[in-house]
Protein backbone atom coordinates (compact mmCIF):
# COMPACT_ATOMS: atom_id res chain seq x y z
CA UNK A 1 0.00 0.00 0.00
CA UNK A 2 1.37 3.46 -0.86
CA UNK A 3 2.13 6.00 1.62
CA UNK A 4 -0.24 9.29 1.40
CA UNK A 5 2.12 11.76 0.41
CA UNK A 6 3.54 14.62 2.90
CA UNK A 7 0.90 17.65 2.18
CA UNK A 8 2.94 21.04 1.92
CA UNK A 9 1.64 24.95 1.40
CA UNK A 10 3.94 27.32 0.13
CA UNK A 11 4.02 31.15 1.73
CA UNK A 12 5.85 33.81 0.10
CA UNK A 13 4.94 36.88 -1.82
CA UNK A 14 7.49 36.16 -4.80
CA UNK A 15 5.73 34.37 -7.99
CA UNK A 16 8.92 33.29 -8.76
CA UNK A 17 9.90 31.73 -6.05
CA UNK A 18 6.40 29.68 -4.83
CA UNK A 19 6.72 28.54 -8.77
CA UNK A 20 10.57 27.35 -8.25
CA UNK A 21 9.66 25.58 -4.42
CA UNK A 22 6.56 24.20 -6.02
CA UNK A 23 8.13 22.34 -8.98
CA UNK A 24 10.99 21.07 -6.93
CA UNK A 25 8.76 20.14 -3.81
CA UNK A 26 5.97 18.20 -6.65
CA UNK A 27 8.95 16.01 -8.15
CA UNK A 28 9.54 14.61 -5.12
CA UNK A 29 7.02 11.61 -4.48
CA UNK A 30 6.94 11.64 -1.20
CA UNK A 31 5.62 15.34 -0.85
CA UNK A 32 2.46 16.88 -2.46
CA UNK A 33 2.06 20.95 -2.57
CA UNK A 34 -1.73 20.96 -2.36
CA UNK A 35 -1.32 25.32 -2.45
CA UNK A 36 0.44 28.63 -2.89
CA UNK A 37 -0.30 31.29 -0.84
CA UNK A 38 0.82 34.89 -1.82
CA UNK A 39 0.69 36.01 1.98
CA UNK A 40 -0.58 34.92 5.90
CA UNK A 41 -4.21 36.24 4.88
CA UNK A 42 -4.50 33.78 1.90
CA UNK A 43 -2.62 31.06 3.60
CA UNK A 44 -4.88 30.81 6.66
CA UNK A 45 -8.02 30.13 4.34
CA UNK A 46 -5.74 27.51 2.39
CA UNK A 47 -4.85 26.01 5.76
CA UNK A 48 -8.31 25.50 6.73
CA UNK A 49 -8.78 24.13 3.31
CA UNK A 50 -6.44 21.97 2.84
CA UNK A 51 -4.97 20.78 6.61
CA UNK A 52 -1.42 20.94 5.46
CA UNK A 53 1.37 18.41 7.02
CA UNK A 54 4.04 21.25 7.00
CA UNK A 55 4.52 25.12 5.57
CA UNK A 56 7.38 27.13 3.99
CA UNK A 57 6.95 30.48 5.07
CA UNK A 58 8.65 33.15 4.14
CA UNK A 59 9.68 36.58 6.64
CA UNK A 60 9.38 39.58 4.42
CA UNK A 61 5.83 40.06 3.14
CA UNK A 62 3.92 42.47 2.60
CA UNK A 63 0.47 43.27 4.40
CA UNK A 64 1.76 40.80 7.60
CA UNK A 65 5.31 39.55 8.12
CA UNK A 66 5.96 35.75 8.62
CA UNK A 67 7.15 36.43 12.52
CA UNK A 68 3.38 37.72 13.27
CA UNK A 69 1.73 34.95 11.16
CA UNK A 70 4.37 32.52 12.80
CA UNK A 71 3.07 33.78 16.57
CA UNK A 72 -0.46 33.71 15.72
CA UNK A 73 -0.04 29.88 13.85
CA UNK A 74 1.80 28.63 16.67
CA UNK A 75 -0.91 29.59 19.46
CA UNK A 76 -3.55 28.80 17.72
CA UNK A 77 -2.93 25.50 15.38
CA UNK A 78 0.58 24.63 16.02
CA UNK A 79 2.06 22.89 12.55
CA UNK A 80 5.80 22.00 11.24
CA UNK A 81 6.98 25.07 9.71
CA UNK A 82 10.36 25.50 7.74
CA UNK A 83 10.99 29.41 7.65
CA UNK A 84 12.65 30.71 4.08
CA UNK A 85 15.14 33.27 4.83
CA UNK A 86 17.46 35.71 3.49
CA UNK A 87 21.29 34.22 4.59
CA UNK A 88 22.68 37.62 5.42
CA UNK A 89 23.55 38.23 9.22
CA UNK A 90 20.75 41.03 8.64
CA UNK A 91 18.57 38.58 8.37
CA UNK A 92 19.16 36.35 11.31
CA UNK A 93 18.02 37.82 13.90
CA UNK A 94 14.26 37.48 12.87
CA UNK A 95 15.16 33.80 11.83
CA UNK A 96 16.13 33.07 15.14
CA UNK A 97 13.31 34.83 16.28
CA UNK A 98 11.21 32.56 14.47
CA UNK A 99 13.08 29.42 15.92
CA UNK A 100 12.48 30.75 19.57
CA UNK A 101 8.46 30.80 18.18
CA UNK A 102 8.50 27.68 17.35
CA UNK A 103 9.36 27.45 13.53
CA UNK A 104 11.34 23.91 13.08
CA UNK A 105 14.28 24.60 10.32
CA UNK A 106 14.74 27.48 8.25
CA UNK A 107 16.75 27.93 4.88
CA UNK A 108 17.70 30.52 2.54
CA UNK A 109 16.83 31.73 -0.83
CA UNK A 110 18.31 30.95 -3.59
CA UNK A 111 21.17 33.26 -4.30
CA UNK A 112 21.37 32.36 -7.80
CA UNK A 113 19.59 30.55 -10.61
CA UNK A 114 23.35 28.55 -11.53
CA UNK A 115 22.31 24.42 -12.20
CA UNK A 116 24.69 23.41 -9.59
CA UNK A 117 23.03 25.70 -6.93
CA UNK A 118 19.33 25.11 -7.45
CA UNK A 119 19.96 20.82 -7.57
CA UNK A 120 22.29 21.56 -4.08
CA UNK A 121 18.97 23.70 -3.09
CA UNK A 122 16.88 20.78 -3.95
CA UNK A 123 18.07 18.39 -2.04
CA UNK A 124 18.58 20.70 1.02
CA UNK A 125 14.99 21.79 1.17
CA UNK A 126 12.89 18.37 0.84
CA UNK A 127 15.78 17.06 3.28
CA UNK A 128 14.53 20.12 5.62
CA UNK A 129 10.45 19.45 4.47
CA UNK A 130 10.80 15.88 4.98
CA UNK A 131 12.11 16.31 8.51
CA UNK A 132 10.18 19.26 9.68
CA UNK A 133 7.07 16.99 8.69
CA UNK A 134 7.88 14.55 11.16
CA UNK A 135 9.11 16.52 13.64
CA UNK A 136 7.84 16.81 17.56
CA UNK A 137 5.60 20.16 17.23
CA UNK A 138 5.19 19.24 21.05
CA UNK A 139 8.64 20.35 21.70
CA UNK A 140 8.44 23.38 19.83
CA UNK A 141 4.85 24.45 19.80
CA UNK A 142 4.40 26.06 23.04
CA UNK A 143 5.77 29.91 23.18
CA UNK A 144 5.44 30.49 26.55
CA UNK A 145 7.12 27.16 28.24
CA UNK A 146 10.00 27.49 26.15
CA UNK A 147 10.53 31.01 27.23
CA UNK A 148 10.72 29.69 31.45
CA UNK A 149 13.99 28.51 32.14
CA UNK A 150 15.42 25.06 32.98
CA UNK A 151 13.75 23.71 35.85
CA UNK A 152 14.96 23.96 39.34
CA UNK A 153 18.61 24.86 38.40
CA UNK A 154 20.96 23.63 41.55
CA UNK A 155 23.19 25.35 43.24
CA UNK A 156 26.82 24.41 42.89
CA UNK A 157 27.66 22.22 45.95
CA UNK A 158 32.02 21.88 46.35
CA UNK A 159 34.24 22.81 44.08
CA UNK A 160 34.47 23.05 40.43
CA UNK A 161 36.80 19.73 38.82
CA UNK A 162 39.63 20.82 37.46
CA UNK A 163 40.49 21.18 33.60
CA UNK A 164 36.52 19.31 33.36
CA UNK A 165 34.91 20.52 30.13
CA UNK A 166 31.26 20.38 28.79
CA UNK A 167 30.55 19.61 25.31
CA UNK A 168 27.05 19.83 23.66
CA UNK A 169 26.18 18.94 20.11
CA UNK A 170 23.13 19.56 18.02
CA UNK A 171 21.16 20.39 14.69
CA UNK A 172 17.84 20.16 14.23
CA UNK A 173 15.60 22.33 17.24
CA UNK A 174 19.30 22.88 18.87
CA UNK A 175 19.96 26.83 18.83
CA UNK A 176 16.10 26.32 21.33
CA UNK A 177 17.65 23.43 23.12
CA UNK A 178 20.96 24.93 23.43
CA UNK A 179 19.52 28.51 24.44
CA UNK A 180 17.27 26.67 27.23
CA UNK A 181 20.45 24.62 28.71
CA UNK A 182 22.52 27.88 28.43
CA UNK A 183 20.03 29.59 30.22
CA UNK A 184 19.23 26.79 33.25
CA UNK A 185 23.34 27.05 34.24
CA UNK A 186 24.32 29.19 37.03
CA UNK A 187 27.11 31.43 36.95
CA UNK A 188 29.83 29.11 37.58
CA UNK A 189 29.89 26.62 35.73
CA UNK A 190 32.68 24.66 33.59
CA UNK A 191 33.45 25.71 29.93
CA UNK A 192 30.66 24.91 27.67
CA UNK A 193 32.07 23.96 23.77
CA UNK A 194 28.69 23.65 21.47
CA UNK A 195 28.56 22.74 17.94
CA UNK A 196 25.42 23.49 15.90
CA UNK A 197 24.58 22.74 12.12
CA UNK A 198 24.05 26.34 11.06
CA UNK A 199 25.27 29.07 8.34
CA UNK A 200 28.43 30.87 8.94
CA UNK A 201 26.16 33.86 8.76
CA UNK A 202 23.94 32.81 11.56
CA UNK A 203 26.55 31.54 14.41
CA UNK A 204 27.74 35.03 15.19
CA UNK A 205 24.40 36.05 15.62
CA UNK A 206 22.94 33.07 17.76
CA UNK A 207 25.83 33.47 20.15
CA UNK A 208 24.76 37.29 20.65
CA UNK A 209 21.50 36.12 21.16
CA UNK A 210 21.93 33.29 24.10
CA UNK A 211 24.54 35.69 25.57
CA UNK A 212 21.89 38.04 26.01
CA UNK A 213 19.54 35.72 27.91
CA UNK A 214 22.64 34.63 30.63
CA UNK A 215 25.20 35.91 32.81
CA UNK A 216 27.51 33.21 31.58
CA UNK A 217 29.86 35.12 28.56
CA UNK A 218 28.78 33.26 25.55
CA UNK A 219 30.68 33.73 22.25
CA UNK A 220 31.30 32.68 18.86
CA UNK A 221 34.20 30.70 19.07
CA UNK A 222 37.83 32.56 17.75
CA UNK A 223 41.02 30.40 16.95
CA UNK A 224 42.86 30.25 19.70
CA UNK A 225 41.10 31.88 22.16
CA UNK A 226 41.56 30.16 26.00
CA UNK A 227 38.92 28.11 26.96
CA UNK A 228 37.77 29.26 30.12
CA UNK A 229 35.34 28.08 33.10
CA UNK A 230 31.77 30.29 33.28
CA UNK A 231 31.98 30.44 29.06
CA UNK A 232 30.40 29.05 26.32
CA UNK A 233 31.99 28.54 22.62
CA UNK A 234 29.86 28.12 20.10
CA UNK A 235 31.67 27.09 16.38
CA UNK A 236 31.36 29.41 13.42
CA UNK A 237 29.22 27.86 10.98
CA UNK A 238 32.13 27.63 8.72
CA UNK A 239 34.16 25.31 10.98
CA UNK A 240 34.67 22.34 12.93
CA UNK A 241 35.73 23.43 16.92
CA UNK A 242 38.28 21.59 18.41
CA UNK A 243 40.92 22.16 21.36
CA UNK A 244 44.57 21.69 21.84
CA UNK A 245 46.10 21.69 25.24
CA UNK A 246 48.87 23.55 26.88
CA UNK A 247 49.82 23.17 29.99
CA UNK A 248 47.05 22.98 32.27
CA UNK A 249 45.39 25.43 30.26
CA UNK A 250 42.83 24.71 26.99
CA UNK A 251 41.93 26.93 23.65
CA UNK A 252 39.56 26.82 20.96
CA UNK A 253 41.29 25.79 17.42
CA UNK A 254 39.00 26.31 14.56
CA UNK A 255 39.38 23.69 11.63
CA UNK A 256 37.40 24.09 7.84
CA UNK A 257 38.47 20.99 6.47
CA UNK A 258 36.20 18.64 4.90
CA UNK A 259 32.82 18.21 5.87
CA UNK A 260 32.43 15.09 8.70
CA UNK A 261 28.77 13.56 8.21
CA UNK A 262 28.31 16.03 5.30
CA UNK A 263 28.71 18.83 8.31
CA UNK A 264 30.94 21.73 9.56
CA UNK A 265 30.99 22.17 12.02
CA UNK A 266 29.94 18.68 12.93
CA UNK A 267 29.48 17.15 16.46
CA UNK A 268 31.91 14.16 15.69
CA UNK A 269 35.38 16.42 15.26
CA UNK A 270 34.67 18.14 18.03
CA UNK A 271 33.44 14.80 21.10
CA UNK A 272 37.01 13.54 19.66
CA UNK A 273 38.90 16.40 19.95
CA UNK A 274 37.89 17.20 23.61
CA UNK A 275 38.06 13.06 24.04
CA UNK A 276 41.76 13.28 22.59
CA UNK A 277 42.57 16.42 25.11
CA UNK A 278 40.72 15.62 28.20
CA UNK A 279 40.36 11.81 28.54
CA UNK A 280 37.20 11.02 31.04
CA UNK A 281 37.44 14.87 32.40
CA UNK A 282 34.67 15.38 30.36
CA UNK A 283 30.92 15.29 29.93
CA UNK A 284 29.43 14.70 26.09
CA UNK A 285 25.65 15.97 25.88
CA UNK A 286 23.88 15.38 22.35
CA UNK A 287 20.65 17.36 21.44
CA UNK A 288 17.73 17.09 19.37
CA UNK A 289 19.15 16.96 15.20
CA UNK A 290 18.29 14.69 12.57
CA UNK A 291 20.92 12.45 10.94
CA UNK A 292 23.40 10.59 13.25
CA UNK A 293 26.65 13.40 13.74
CA UNK A 294 28.27 12.98 16.65
CA UNK A 295 26.72 9.34 17.76
CA UNK A 296 29.88 7.47 16.94
CA UNK A 297 32.33 9.65 18.36
CA UNK A 298 29.84 10.05 21.99
CA UNK A 299 30.66 6.65 21.93
CA UNK A 300 34.44 6.64 22.03
CA UNK A 301 33.78 9.25 24.95
CA UNK A 302 32.18 6.63 26.86
CA UNK A 303 34.72 3.78 25.96
CA UNK A 304 36.78 6.50 27.29
CA UNK A 305 35.55 6.83 30.86
CA UNK A 306 33.44 10.29 30.15
CA UNK A 307 29.99 10.68 30.61
CA UNK A 308 27.63 10.61 27.89
CA UNK A 309 24.16 12.12 27.96
CA UNK A 310 21.62 12.57 24.97
CA UNK A 311 18.48 14.22 24.87
CA UNK A 312 15.34 12.11 25.08
CA UNK A 313 12.65 11.32 22.35
CA UNK A 314 9.44 13.15 24.22
CA UNK A 315 11.40 16.75 23.99
CA UNK A 316 13.37 16.45 21.27
CA UNK A 317 12.16 18.75 17.69
CA UNK A 318 13.92 15.54 15.83
CA UNK A 319 15.48 12.33 17.48
CA UNK A 320 17.68 11.39 14.86
CA UNK A 321 21.51 12.26 16.41
CA UNK A 322 20.29 11.30 20.27
CA UNK A 323 18.32 8.16 19.09
CA UNK A 324 21.44 7.27 16.95
CA UNK A 325 23.62 7.77 20.04
CA UNK A 326 21.22 6.01 22.44
CA UNK A 327 20.52 3.14 20.03
CA UNK A 328 24.30 2.20 19.81
CA UNK A 329 24.86 2.06 23.68
CA UNK A 330 26.69 5.46 23.34
CA UNK A 331 24.52 7.06 26.31
CA UNK A 332 24.94 6.52 30.05
CA UNK A 333 22.10 8.73 30.66
CA UNK A 334 19.31 9.68 28.47
CA UNK A 335 17.10 13.12 29.77
CA UNK A 336 14.81 15.55 29.22
CA UNK A 337 15.42 18.34 28.13
CA UNK A 338 14.68 20.55 31.74
CA UNK A 339 16.85 18.33 33.57
CA UNK A 340 20.16 18.27 31.20
CA UNK A 341 21.26 21.83 32.74
CA UNK A 342 21.32 20.36 36.64
CA UNK A 343 22.69 17.57 35.33
CA UNK A 344 25.99 19.13 34.17
CA UNK A 345 26.45 20.99 37.49
CA UNK A 346 26.51 18.06 39.22
CA UNK A 347 28.49 16.69 37.02
CA UNK A 348 31.26 19.17 37.06
CA UNK A 349 31.55 19.73 40.77
CA UNK A 350 33.21 17.29 43.62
Amino acid sequence: MQKPKIKALIIDDSAYLRAILREMIDSDERFEVVAVARDPYEARELIKKHNPDVLTLDIEMPRMNGITFLKNLMRLRPMPVVMVSTLTQVGAPATLEALELGAVDFISKPSSGEDAELMHYKDEILNKIFWASKANINAVGDEEKKKRPSSSTVAPRGELKAGYICTIGASTGGTEAIRKVVCGLPDVCPPILVSQHIPATFSLSFAKRVNGQTNLNVHEAQDGQEILPNNVYIAPGHSHLKMSKRGSRYFCVLDQGPLVNRHRPAVEVMYDSVNDCCGENALGVLLTGMGNDGAEALLRMKQAGCTTVAQDEETSVVWGMPGSAYKIGAVDHLLCLDKIANFIVKQAYT
